[in-house]
């Protein structure tokens, strides 16, 4: 068995799609609101039977190797190494399949953990290291949990290890841990004397490092006390928070996320129990990072540092998180200390302080508010500068008007006033990208009235393959809308003609029509159609089927099928009655001989229309 196969084997596609998203029994299958886009009504479905989903809002689906490629977006070799633990495979190095450029970066960089955490454990040279670690409260365990380690005061330790294991020195430079000298064109370590933290994405692959300076060497160190590894093919800091990977679970059933600024804070929060903090690595909340977020939680906690480039950060942020609409606290830590101090010092100062957060917008009425005069014209316009933008950030409608109606209140200005500054606040850039995503989302969904019919009926055809008989002859192909259903129509009429030649059973959901695509390619490659395309929307029809027709008998299947037919055919009719209509008008004008030939045709597509009732 391939290691594909066996993953596929041994991982339950609802288990998986439950890590990511909140899904609901809705008859045999599964239920959600779509990762992949914004819906207000669910149409994500997780059918348990075929191990596959498709939502049919956005038209994505497929297997749990899919869903992993769309939602951690990754190739399909990346989605092998993130669900290989899982299952409890090992993939094997030397497969050609995983020598990728990005795979053989990853390596690299576990490699370098391994290697920098068995230096903070056993090096002489570390000494001073861990002891800085243990008297910032550190236990080994913690050390060992979160592999802290140490580079060496070396210019070339980490690169002949590497090249040792067979990597090449361009490989090691994509993966940011040499750097190239400008004067001799050689390679040294990025990293040299230097407490090491890894940092993992969110399925715990090491990414990057970030290195602060050995305490003994911070007065006389010129590049800074924290250096990070660089962008690389696997890290992009706007991508990745610090601690997700340990903290996504606890995140999920607390139904909270705390962020932090720096990595201490998040080492320090996790050994004290504290295990739903993460950071943002001291810089503002990308959009990427909370679209990440929103996978476990909708609400987020902010405990920045009190300076001003916590504040700063803290701030953007906020902003972008509620626009996102998520739900936003700010905890207040008290007498301006850090996260990672005060957990030091008293974590039950720190517990309190979170039951304590307060409502985003509270913060920012507390921090520009109090003092201001209502009485005071200057301090009326000093308010609506610093709240009405604060406001306009709010991702939700009723939010912004329940928080216009509270500020008005405060500083008694009229409601209606404070909503024309509101509508006079422009943000061009973030309106046309929203509009941008409307339009694209509203093109995915519209659908001729018989692309759906179609659609429908080749579900039930599919559910109740008994039908197919009936159907073919009452349906012929031009009745149909929409070339993924006019395809799977036409291989649907192929296989029924193989199978009774073979006089073998017909089952079209039970894998045999699946199985005869994939092993019939000489048959169908003249019909120009996608395999694959073919193969996902087949795999829609399965759920969608499920979900039109759970509770139908035969009897109950066959009305409905001859009320689409007769449906179909109407709206077949019609079109052809207009475009006649079209061209009798024409020979009128033109007074053609054709004319009559028209109206009679005309008469008869008519009478046949009325037929139909």
């Amino acid at each position: 068995m391939q290691a594909s196969e066996e993953i596929k084997a041994r991982i339950d596609i609802v288990d998986l799609i439950r890590e990511y998203i909140n899904l609901q029994p809705a008859g045999v299958n599964f239920r959600a609101r779509c990762p992949f886009h914004q819906e207000k009504s669910p149409s994500f479905i997780v059918s348990p039977d075929k191990q596959i989903y498709h939502c049919f809002g956005c038209g994505r689906g497929g297997d749990i190797f899919s869903f992993i490629q769309e939602i951690e977006g990754v190739n399909f070799v990346e989605a092998l190494r993130i669900l290989a633990p899982k299952a409890g495979v090992s993939l094997k190095r030397q497969d050609p399949k995983l020598s990728s450029e990005r795979n053989r970066v990853m390596d690299i960089m576990d490699i370098s953990r391994k290697f920098y955490h068995k230096n903070l454990l056993e090096s002489p040279f570390a000494e001073k290291a861990r002891k800085y670690l243990l008297d910032r409260g550190l236990k080994e365990e913690t050390m060992e949990e979160w592999q802290i380690g140490f580079s060496l005061d070396s210019w070339d330790s980490i690169f002949n290890l590497l090249r040792s294991h067979g990597f090449k020195d361009a490989e090691i430079f994509k993966a940011g841990l040499i750097v190239k000298s400008e004067k001799s064109n050689r390679f040294y370590d990025r990293f040299r004397g230097r407490i090491m933290f890894p940092i993992l994405d969110v399925n715990s692959n090491t990414v990057a490092f970030s290195a602060r300076v050995s305490p003994e060497k911070e007065k006389e160190e010129k590049m800074g006390k924290y250096i990070n590894s660089p962008q690389t093919i696997v890290y992009d800091k706007s991508k990745v928070l610090f601690g997700l990977d340990k903290a996504k679970m606890k995140i999920k059933s607390e139904d909270l996320a705390i962020i932090v600024e720096g990595q201490m804070d998040v080492i320090s929060a996790h050994q004290a129990g504290f295990k739903n903090v993460i950071a943002s690595s001291g810089t503002a909340l990308s959009q990427e990072q909370i679209i990440l977020i929103k996978r476990f939680t909708n609400n987020l906690a902010f405990a920045f540092d009190q300076d001003s480039a916590g504040i700063s950060a803290a701030d953007r942020g906020m902003g972008l998180a509620s626009q996102m609409e998520m739900n936003v606290k700010v905890i207040e830590v008290p007498d301006a200390k850090d996260p990672d101090e005060c957990i030091r010092e008293n974590p039950e100062v720190w517990n309190e302080a979170v039951k304590k957060a307060s409502l985003m917008m509270e913060y920012y009425f507390r921090k520009y508010l109090d003092g201001l005069d209502a009485n005071n014209i200057e301090d009326k316009n000093k308010a609506v500068q610093l709240i009405v933008p604060k406001i306009y950030r709010l991702g939700n409608k009723i939010e912004q008007d329940h928080w216009i109606k509270k500020l008005g209140e405060k500083m008694d200005i009229d409601e209606r006033r404070l909503k024309e500054v509101l509508s006079k606040i422009k943000n061009p850039e973030n309106r046309i990208k929203k509009n941008e995503n409307i339009k694209k989302e509203v093109a995915q969904k519209i659908k001729s009235k018989e692309e759906k019919m179609s659609e429908i009926l080749m579900a039930l055809l599919v559910r109740f393959s008994s039908l197919l008989e009936y159907t073919l002859t009452y349906l012929p192909l031009e009745y149909l809308q929409g070339d993924d259903n006019v395809d799977i129509y036409r291989n649907l009429i192929l296989y029924y003609n193989n199978q009774r030649e073979v006089d073998g059973d017909l089952s079209i959901r039970d894998g045999d029509f699946r199985d005869w695509l994939l092993s019939n390619n000489e048959q169908t490659k003249d019909l120009n159609f996608n395999l694959e395309n073919q193969l996902n929307f087949f795999d829609k029809l399965v759920i969608l089927g499920d979900e039109e027709f759970y509770n139908f008998n035969f009897e109950q299947a066959k009305n409905e099928l001859i009320k689409i037919l007769r449906l179909l055919k109407k709206e077949f009719l019609t079109k052809k009655i207009r475009k006649l209509e079209k061209l009798i008008s024409q020979a009128e004008k033109e007074k053609s001989d054709k004319l009559y030939g028209f109206m009679e045709e005309l008469k008869n597509l008519l009478n046949e229309y009325k037929d139909l009732g």
